[in-house]
């Protein structure tokens, strides 16, 4: 039986875990990182794009790939908020977010996921040895370090093995780390439109009886869309001409941006918050969709999964410095109770969002936009809000404040 020895093994070439292995590659010489996938690992063919908070975009200046993301990239200078009931053809805005969390930087940019994975691949280089396709079939922890068992029999070892295989997440189930789940019965849509206005780098979050519909800025005159919806009101679009779809799209979105045309076809998945009961076991680190999920409506997903990696990243490359074993339960446990509080707050935030919105109670939407429209006249609680948004937090990890490890 072969057996291949790593100082850390990521499976899950998404992303998340791909800025893991850049992190500790960078920082940390002569480490030597598996990254497994049961798929082959390229850059994609998608057309999405992803919100990328100031704070997680600092992480990626520091690993050196903003440089190669920002032509791309698209700045959020700007994000209104608005609210309607059934049939109402007025859109009030109640929310209005505007400026820079410092000079000459948006709080939010809108990145490709092709321009994404392809920077990472191509920094990362060789600095990382990639097994793909492969099928784990077994993950043992012992003393020494976690052991991976492949479908072909190959056996790897290192001492910190990380899971970044997404919200089914084999490798946590594997480990016995169950999850907290909440189904809201709803359907997330996702598909990029052309506009025949300029957005002029503005997001829009349109609060509907059925969830909340997210237009956010691409380059040119494209935008992104984020849109949930019951999932039988899901499946019927999934079943209409794209023209149709884009007449209803222009529908909701009031025609602000004019005539809309469908640039991509239409993605359907069901929403859901997971929370794993734990996001590490004995050396094994969970990080992204595989420790956490939360409803899309505030854009948070890849940020939550990219702070796990700056977090992460900064207590094995602090424990590697210093001569010790970087995947022992104290170097974890320090992971975990950085990243839990944010998380569980973020999840309650988006949860209690989605719960306040989401619905056509008048009794309901007056308290809400009486809300909204106190938070707008508050400049010092617009401006909390926006810090947390972006991901700006002072004792927060080195990455995330633009510092090196």
């Amino acid at each position: 039986m072969q057996e291949d020895q790593y100082d850390v093994l990521i499976v899950g070439a998404g992303p998340v875990g791909l800025a893991l292995a850049l992190s500790l590659s960078r920082f940390v010489g002569g480490v030597k990182i598996g990254i497994l996938d049961r798929r082959p690992v390229s850059v994609p063919n998608d057309k999405r794009a992803s919100s990328i908070a100031a704070g997680v975009r600092r992480v990626l200046e520091t690993l050196g790939v903003w440089d190669a993301l920002a032509g791309e990239a698209q700045p959020v200078r700007e994000m209104r908020i608005t609210d309607s009931g059934s049939g109402d053809i007025a859109r009030p805005l109640f929310l209005d977010f505007q400026g820079e969390v410092a000079p000459g930087e948006p709080f939010a940019h809108l990145v490709p996921n092709t321009a994404m994975t392809r920077a990472m691949l191509e920094a990362l280089g060789e600095k990382a040895t990639f097994l793909a396709p492969v099928e784990v079939k077994a993950f043992a922890a012992q003393a020494g370090g976690g052991t991976l068992t492949l479908g072909d029999g190959r056996v790897l070892k290192a001492p910190l093995v990380v899971a970044a295989d997404g919200a089914n997440s084999a490798l946590r189930a594997m480990a016995g780390i169950t999850t907290i789940n909440h189904d809201y019965g709803q359907s997330g849509i996702v598909t990029t439109i052309g506009h025949e206005l300029d957005h002029e780098g503005v997001a829009y979050e349109h609060f509907r009886p059925a969830g909340p519909f997210a237009s956010l800025p691409l380059p040119g005159r494209r935008s992104s869309l984020v849109w949930t919806e019951r999932p039988e009101d899901a499946a019927r679009y999934l079943a209409l001409p794209p023209e149709e779809v884009a007449l209803k799209i222009e529908e909701v979105m009031g025609s602000t941006l004019g005539a809309v045309t469908l640039e991509d076809r239409l993605q359907v998945f069901p929403l859901r918050m997971q929370i794993a009961r734990d996001f590490a076991a004995p050396r094994l680190a969970l990080i992204g969709d595989a420790a956490h999920v939360v409803h899309p409506i505030a854009g948070q997903g890849l940020n939550l999964g990219l702070k796990d990696v700056a977090a992460l990243a900064e207590v094995v490359v602090q424990a590697m410095r210093l001569g010790l074993d970087h995947g022992a339960d104290d170097v974890l446990v320090a992971y975990e109770r950085w990243r839990r509080f944010d998380t569980a707050l973020m999840a309650m935030v988006t949860d209690g969002m989605n719960r306040l919105f989401s619905n056509d109670l008048a009794p309901v939407r007056a308290v809400r936009d009486f809300g909204l429209g106190v938070v707008d006249r508050l400049p010092p609680v617009k401006d909390f809000l926006i810090s947390r948004a972006a991901g700006l937090e002072r004792d927060g990890p080195r990455l995330l404040r633009g510092q090196p490890l």
